[in-house]
């Protein structure tokens, strides 16, 4: 008697929607709607268990997955037999685009630091959301991994920008799991991308034209963080506020929004620039960068840098003009001094910068080793000369903060450098950062 062998194959389709955090830069599990569950065109297969379920996280509200099992027999339009044909990808990637994507890698700092496994599986994720490529088979069957280089990816490439999240399908085999595809989410089509990039383009070239031909690196960042300050308005009413959008086309941004801006046009003037995630004193997410400036790596937060100062005193009568709208205590700075302010909780360990060489108030010869009167008196000097409206002294350490304050304002020998016909001085101070900044 013939024995016939009834074989079952067990295919479980997962699908999880990744919607994007405001503010925090990362992306969070959301409920995924029937439409955007995979469509199963596979004949004489018997839906045994649909399931749904609804999981709190900490960082998204919520999200729900829903997972659908299938029981295959032999005999069907597909058996085990032809488990190659029934798992081929739809989305392939070919060697020759692996190597070329590759090797436009070079400057991209998330990449560069991870092992050539992850390597792969971000070439492979980088690929599906540059070409709007569906249903592409990844290398890694571990969903923490493909969040993990999913956002690693986002990191080095603010010019995507049309990016949402994306849904992952998992295919498993009795308990194991066979493969996992990878399909962006998008908010707007490939049309209006390229619609986008135009005015992008207008607005990069139009910045880049300033930038004088003879600048270094350091003059580079510097133009670059004092030009998006004066075009960019900090505000949450851009659609696009957490992607490039918000700031070359609308004018207007947030944290994530002045941050990608900003490596995005460093990126184009030939810098080295990626996105750095965190938390600030207040509890808040919070987006800055790291940019390597002759070798050396620095924090740069232009966000922190669009800032209005507040008078102390009764020096309330300056006119607008007279108000700094740039702070200069965020361009180029080490992970010491950022670390008063800021927490790194980034997808990837980043440097630790101890470089001075490029800080802004070193740069421009306003730090101060020690209380030299001499210097002061040629800070002040060289500020009237050049028509300023304010000096910003920044101090090595606190014991000569300390010392500056004492001189400056308890003893009030301020009144020696400053012209003030009405004898009142305005300035701020900022102890956490010892610096003090005096209206000229």
């Amino acid at each position: 008697m013939k024995r016939v062998l009834c074989l079952f194959m067990t295919m479980v389709v997962l699908t999880v929607g990744l919607a994007y955090l405001r503010e925090t830069g990362e992306f969070g599990l959301r409920p995924v709607s029937d439409s955007n569950m995979p469509e199963t065109n596979i004949a004489d297969n018997e839906i045994t268990s649909v399931t749904e379920s609804s999981v709190e996280n900490k960082k998204a509200a919520s999200y729900s997955a829903s997972e659908q099992t299938i029981h295959m027999q032999e005999g069907s339009d597909i058996v085990v037999s032809k488990k190659e044909d029934f798992l081929n990808e739809i989305g392939e990637l070919t060697d020759d685009n692996r190597k070329v994507i590759k090797e436009q890698q070079e400057d991209c700092y998330a990449y560069s630091v991870l092992s050539e496994n992850e390597q792969e599986l971000y070439i492979e994720i980088l690929w599906a959301l540059q070409g709007f490529n569906d249903d592409v088979k990844l290398s890694s069957i571990d969903k923490d991994e493909v969040s993990r280089i999913f956002q690693c990816v986002l990191n080095d490439h603010p010019e995507i920008f049309y990016v949402d999240g994306y849904n992952y399908t998992q295919y498993t085999l009795g308990d194991m799991i066979k493969k996992i595809t990878f399909t962006g989410t998008y908010n707007m089509d490939a049309e209006a991308v390229e619609v986008c990039r135009k005015q992008i383009d207008s607005y990069v070239n139009q910045c880049l034209r300033g930038l004088p031909s003879e600048a270094d690196e350091y003059e580079t960042v510097k133009y670059i963080y004092e030009y998006l300050i004066n075009h960019t308005e900090y505000s949450d009413s851009s659609d696009n506020d957490q992607n490039i959008c918000s700031v070359f086309i609308d004018g207007k941004s947030v944290c994530q929004g002045y941050a990608k801006a900003t490596q995005y046009l460093l990126q184009r003037a030939g810098l080295k620039a990626t996105l750095v995630l965190g938390e600030v004193s207040t509890g808040e997410g919070h987006a800055w960068n790291l940019v390597e400036i002759d070798g050396n790596w620095y924090y740069v937060d232009t966000t922190w840098g669009d800032a209005s100062y507040q008078t102390v005193g009764k020096g309330q009568n300056h006119s607008d003009d007279k108000i700094p709208t740039i702070n200069y205590d965020y361009l180029c700075v080490t992970t010491e001094q950022l670390n008063k302010t800021h927490t790194i909780d980034n997808v990837v360990e980043l440097p630790y910068c101890t470089s001075m060489d490029a800080n802004y108030y070193v740069k421009e010869g306003l730090y101060l080793l020690s209380v030299d009167e001499e210097q002061l008196s040629n800070i002040f000097k060289e500020g009237y000369d050049k028509g300023r409206t304010y000096i910003t002294l920044k101090c090595a350490s606190e014991e000569i903060y300390n010392e500056l304050h004492k001189l400056l304002i308890q003893e009030q020998e301020i009144f020696h450098y400053l012209d003030c016909p009405d004898g009142v001085v305005s300035y701020t101070e900022n102890l956490e950062q010892y610096s003090m900044s005096f209206w000229l």
